[in-house]
């Protein structure tokens, strides 16, 4: 297996996203939307990465991903800014789950979690 991960601008991931992920043969590749800092960028990295692995291990397709979430974002309500991965019905649930609480918890250990967090989140939701 491989693993690559780029950080590129938000323009150029295939939906409207700050991270994605798909697999092509045995490489896992990583899409994560430029942000302030790298650091912004690594939380999205990694946060892509568990939940990617998580499906893997627990058999949920990438074509399954990828059909709900675009399904999400095309019935996206004006004002909504919830994650698709959020939603209780997604099928990777608690793969999203899982990379939310790493990232957090990469936030705390990398820097002063508070304000900075809230300023990181708020940057991934206005992309």
């Amino acid at each position: 297996m491989r693993i690559i991960i780029d950080f590129i601008p938000h323009n150029k991931q295939r939906y409207d996203t700050a991270g994605d992920w798909f697999w092509n043969g045995q490489t896992l590749h990583v899409k994560v939307s430029l942000l302030y800092s790298w650091k912004s960028s690594f939380y999205v990295a990694i946060h892509e990465l568990f939940e990617a692995m998580w499906c893997k291990n627990w058999n949920v397709t990438q074509s399954a991903v990828d059909k709900f979430d675009m399904e999400y974002e095309k019935n996206r309500k004006e004002g909504d800014e919830s994650e698709p991965g959020d939603d209780p019905s997604a099928p990777y649930y608690w793969g999203h789950q899982g990379g939310s609480v790493i990232e957090k918890i990469a936030s705390l250990w990398l820097e002063n979690y508070g304000d900075k967090w809230r300023r990181y989140d708020a940057e991934v939701r206005n992309l």
